[in-house]
């Protein structure tokens, strides 16, 4: 097999929102390498990409999919990415590893918020975009509406490459303003006719090859200079001034193309070998050190494991990019991320499910491999001597929460394992084993992610599995100070159980002056602070202890016993048994037996005086608000934010952003349960949201108040 040379490789993401027709390209560009003989169709469920069972189950790409070519003595590999928001994760994925991205717009729907979404990510990572506008043969295709929205959204920037004669059915040709000259298919696409631009076209190429040309020489003075002098520029030097132009970001060429037909689709690929950045182009990627490491052949070897999957047939694959040096099959490395070694015994080039063996990859490529001992997703596998170590795919929080559990209880053990491949699989399926809610949380981008995953475990694991409502981790706290004592006596024979505790708690803030005098009824109380213990929470807040004991009354031995006692309540808050945070509690008095006192009985008596205080200290339920950022199209503004407000959110600000609208609201976690299916529904897919804890505030008088009922009951029935 060949081997390709650093400056031969080209490593592209495809990406766009839904419908966009990602898949279809990717049928169109294998056809015109020749990888394929016969294009296969999302319909027919036999196109290179979507090849899991699930995503023929569902119709829609749910796995980022690699796939090589070679076009034109160069080889691409591309990474094609589903457009569904769920999946999002896949898109950071393929651009760690990527150095372009080919932006796929849907000519009939414009600028979507999923193209918004994809464009955020490339713009976080500062990768160079290439927009297709696909569907361009589409009965609602316009491509003037459309090139004015795109303008407006992505600035100056947006360079036409080329632009269509006719839009809608009638869509066959096409003036490239590059290479100044028509293209022309039949109506069932093939081989263009490549013309002379027609005379009425003559004005408007000249005007866009003009703009391509200063856009060009901009990215270069001795370019610039040249084309002052000259009034224009060749080829050539036009590729080379885009391509730098494409490595800062300060152009985005504008291609159009009918995947469908494989109309357009070959001439975008020539500009992709011919002018996209090599490998060797961009930015060197830096270890966890910062050191940067260039895509050398001649460096120390080292792989960079990007994704990992369990796929049908085979088992385990773990897809890798050649950091730097040159691997060969049969190679053994180290495991920096893990430790170990592991015997690369087989590598392979990929395309889809096809897997090609290879014998060698040099720095800047992407392969896989099967089967290996212990190497999970972000791993970094490097030869004896090299000590590099990559970690730069980082991956969005989670949006969409549920508990899981087996139906057959005895099948807990086995759940957790698989989910743990699955985390490593998909590192945007998060685990969480939460002690405070007793329960497992799955975590994901929205309903569809945690659907596929349960689709997995029953249909691949043979597992059936329940989804729940994640349970909400309120927060208990006091508004006012009280007092309480509490006498524990148990008397069984033999030795017996006394401890007598009495306290003060009030609500705790940062900086509050410490404890002197407290008035409850006719009486006072003047404490004088012998010793303060600060404890953080875990969960967020504090509590302080004050041993404000005088005359001996309880015995310093006992004082730990006590603060136990009350961490006791604090970990189960005596409202709803949630955790309880910024107390602050005096201990003033109590009383103690010589024979009968001991440690559990001050445990004891301190955990319920606490109880008792807390609940006359007018206490108050905290719940976790969250900002929600919502992005959606204008014709569904008043919708999202009507249901908004329906969930007890509050408005924080609208602004517009690429064209599309944004809305910055505070919500309630409880209210955040369903949103992903019904934003979903209400905008018809069209909108995203992103959330992010905010902080803690007191829930409504009407929400406590069914919180303990609810919690009384679950008492009474335990």
């Amino acid at each position: 097999m060949k081997v390709y040379k650093t400056n031969e490789i080209k490593n592209i993401a495809l990406m766009g929102s839904k419908g966009a027709g990602k898949t279809t390209l990717v049928e169109s560009m294998l056809f015109e390498c020749g990888v394929i003989k016969r294009r296969g169709s999302v319909d027919a469920g036999n196109t290179v990409s979507d090849y899991f069972p699930v995503e023929k189950e569902y119709g829609y790409s749910v796995f980022a999919t690699v796939f090589n070519a070679e076009f034109n003595g160069k080889k691409l590999n591309v990474v094609d990415c589903p457009g569904a928001d769920d999946f999002v994760g896949n898109s950071y994925t393929a651009l760690g590893v990527c150095d372009t991205s080919v932006l796929v717009v849907n000519a009939q729907n414009g600028v979507e918020v999923g193209t918004n979404n994809a464009f955020r990510v490339t713009a976080a990572l500062k990768k160079p975009v290439i927009f297709a506008l696909n569907q361009l043969d589409g009965e609602k295709a316009d491509f003037d509406n459309v090139l004015e929205q795109m303008r407006d959204t992505y600035g100056p920037k947006l360079t036409v490459i080329q632009y269509p004669l006719e839009t809608g059915p009638g869509f066959h040709s096409m003036i490239d303003v590059l290479l100044m000259k028509k293209y022309e298919w039949g109506p069932d696409g093939g081989t263009p006719v490549i013309s002379e631009i027609p005379a009425d076209q003559m004005d408007r190429a000249n005007e866009l090859h003009n703009a391509l040309v200063e856009a060009a020489a901009e990215n270069d003075e001795t370019l610039m200079d040249k084309y002052f002098e000259q009034g224009h520029l060749t080829e050539d030097e036009m590729r080379e001034g885009i391509r730098k132009g494409l490595v800062d970001r300060s152009i985005f060429p504008l291609f159009v193309v009918s995947a469908q037909k494989d109309m357009g689709v070959r001439r975008m690929m020539e500009f992709l070998g011919n002018v996209c950045p090599f490998v060797s182009d961009m930015p060197a990627p830096e270890t966890v050190n910062g050191l940067p490491v260039a895509p050398d052949a001649e460096g120390p070897l080292s792989v960079f494991v990007f994704k990992t999957s369990v796929e049908p047939h085979i088992g385990e694959v773990s897809y890798f990019k050649v950091m730097s040096g040159t691997l060969k099959a049969g190679d053994d490395l180290e495991n920096v991320s893990r430790g170990g070694r592991e015997r690369l015994a087989q590598i392979f080039t990929v395309c889809g499910q096809i897997r090609t063996a290879a014998d060698t990859l040099v720095a800047g490529d992407i392969g896989a491999a099967v089967k290996l001992k212990d190497v999970r997703t972000g791993n970094t596998l490097d030869e004896k001597g090299c000590e590099y170590q990559f970690d730069f795919i980082k991956y969005p929080a989670p949006k969409f929460v549920r508990a899981i559990r087996p139906v057959t209880e005895s099948d807990a053990e086995k759940l957790a394992g698989i989910l743990t491949r699955m985390h490593e699989e998909d590192p945007t399926w998060v685990i969480e084993q939460s002690k405070e809610l007793k329960q497992t949380l799955v975590k994901g981008q929205g309903e569809f992610h945690l659907r596929t995953l349960k689709w997995r475990i029953e249909n691949n694991d043979k597992l059936p599995v329940e989804f729940s409502e994640q349970k909400i981790p309120y927060r208990e706290t006091i508004t006012k100070a009280a007092r309480a004592d509490y006498r524990h006596k148990k008397q069984s024979g033999g030795s017996g159980q006394f401890g007598e505790v009495h306290l003060i708690v009030e609500p705790y803030t940062e900086g509050m002056p410490e404890p002197d005098t407290y008035k409850f009824g006719n009486q006072e109380y003047k404490l004088n602070v012998r010793d303060k213990q600060e404890i953080p929470l875990e969960w967020g807040g504090k509590l302080i202890v004050y041993n404000c004991i005088v005359g001996g009354a309880i015995d310093a031995r006992f004082i730990p016993a006590i603060v136990k006692g009350l961490m006791d309540r604090m970990e189960q808050g005596p409202l709803t048994g949630s955790y309880a945070r910024d107390v602050r509690v005096m201990i003033y008095d109590g009383k103690m037996h010589p024979v009968d006192s001991n440690e559990i009985s001050f445990r004891l008596a301190g955990r319920h005086a606490f109880s008792q205080a807390f609940r006359e200290a007018n206490p108050k339920i905290l719940e976790p608000v969250y900002d929600v950022e919502v992005l959606t199209p204008a014709d569904s503004m008043g919708d999202v934010m009507s249901d908004l407000q329906g969930r007890r959110g509050l408005i924080m600000g609208m602004a517009s952003e690429n064209g599309i609208e944004k809305i910055n609201a505070k919500v309630p976690l409880k209210e955040m349960s369903t949103y992903s299916t019904s934003l979903s529904s209400i905008t018809g897919g069209r909108s995203s949201f992103s959330m992010k804890f905010s902080d803690y505030e007191l829930v409504p008088s009407d929400v406590q108040d069914r919180l303990l009922k609810d919690y009384a009951a679950t008492q009474e029935e335990e």
